[in-house]
């Protein structure tokens, strides 16, 4: 199947599909879906065992088949083939500074890229980690592009500790300047550049006729616009009309979260939910009143103290007796149950919403006559944002 093909077959399937994922759970205070087994299967299910669900994806999918006629094509439009590259031998200590999972994911997204006889442009590069890992394993010039012209110096100085060719250049991705950067003989690469800088980076390669482009794409949901604009034609008439809301759902994923970050998070709905509760009730509004980024000490103080903080930053007064706190509590872990069950049911899109994402970019660059591989660099265990699209101009 060709990408505009399967492009094409997974937009309708996604526009079809829309009710099982484009929705807020948490504006939701029952199931949105009118299927009895299905609603029946979550309902049987505890907390804790959708949660170790929604970690063993085969597993999850093996149980909700049956009752999902849909479920196999979708998932088999979303799949992607891992790069299979000989790793590179990277010098000692060239991950100096670099936690390890990040390195990991560096030398993983180096090992594929199978061209190395180019000039690297190292796009929104940080302290330049992936450019040195290039350098030091291609021989070839690094020009590496960052906003923040600390990092330049910093990254400047690491690629002069390790003597690599690198040239760091202070610039923003999004002033038509940047583009100057972008030339034709020369590989531009970008790991995990966000929303619409990887979007630049494509729109100035393809204008320059850039022979090779590399990109893992990451936080879809970070645009200018209010909601998503399409990049190809293709997408331009097979528009799925996403919000941003809509763009963060392929990001929900936490396999890389330790233990204790995710009891986090439970604990932390569990109190937005129970304040959703009371402020419906005090302010007649029957909608979701959505909070600020949460202190996390805050979470340690109970739930009483979080109220407070929550009504404080809404504006709004609570009655200094008779409230109940443990009773809308209760009512908070009682809907977290009922917004996990949606989001095993959404999870299911997550992967088929990000594949229609880059097959978006697949496009837009298959029409500015570039030949385009999809794959994965890496396990999904190292970073769920794994995708990896591979472009370069037919010789």
């Amino acid at each position: 199947m060709s990408h505009s093909d399967r492009f094409t077959r997974l937009s309708l399937l996604l526009a079809e599909l829309k009710p099982y994922w484009q929705f807020v759970p948490f504006d939701c205070l029952a199931l949105p879906w009118q299927e009895p087994a299905l609603c029946q299967w979550l309902q049987q299910h505890s907390l804790s065992e959708l949660t170790a669900l929604r970690q063993d994806a085969s597993q999850l999918q093996a149980q909700l088949s049956p009752m999902l006629p849909w479920l196999a094509e979708l998932t088999e439009l979303a799949q992607a083939n891992p790069v299979q590259q000989p790793a590179q031998a990277y010098p000692p200590r060239l991950d100096w500074q670099i936690p390890g999972r990040k390195w990991q994911q560096i030398t993983a997204f180096s090992d594929a890229l199978p061209e190395r006889h180019r000039p690297w442009l190292e796009w929104c590069a940080g302290k330049g980690h992936l450019g040195r890992a290039l350098a030091a394993t291609s021989d070839q010039p690094v020009v590496s592009l960052e906003w923040q012209a600390g990092l330049c110096e910093e990254g400047q100085a690491l690629a002069t500790r390790f003597g690599l060719p690198m040239t760091f250049v202070n610039g923003d991705a999004f002033d038509d300047s940047a583009a100057g950067h972008l030339r034709q003989h020369q590989h531009a690469v970008a790991l995990h550049a966000c929303g619409d800088l990887h979007v630049a980076l494509l729109r100035h390669g393809a204008r320059a006729g850039t022979e090779a482009i590399s990109f893992s794409p990451c936080c879809y949901h970070l645009i200018r616009s209010d909601r998503y604009q399409p990049l190809s034609q293709a997408a331009q008439g097979l528009d799925l009309d996403l919000s941003k809301l809509d763009l963060k759902l392929p990001l929900q994923e936490t396999v890389t979260a330790p233990g204790h970050v995710k009891r986090q998070r439970q604990l932390e709905l569990s109190y937005r939910l129970g304040f959703d509760c009371l402020q419906r009730q005090l302010t007649g509004q029957d909608r979701y009143l959505p909070l600020p980024n949460v202190p996390k000490s805050l979470l340690g103080e109970g739930f009483e103290a979080f109220c407070q903080w929550a009504a404080q930053r809404k504006g709004l007064a609570l009655p200094v007796e008779g409230l109940e706190f443990e009773s809308y509590l209760d009512q908070g872990q009682s809907r977290l149950h009922l917004v996990e069950q949606m989001e095993t049911v959404r999870q299911l899109f997550r992967r088929p919403l990000e594949l229609w994402l880059v097959l978006d970019r697949v496009c837009y660059l298959e029409e500015q006559g570039y030949e385009v591989e999809i794959s994965t660099f890496c396990d999904r265990q190292m970073t769920p944002r794994n995708l990896l699209v591979r472009a370069r101009k037919p010789d």
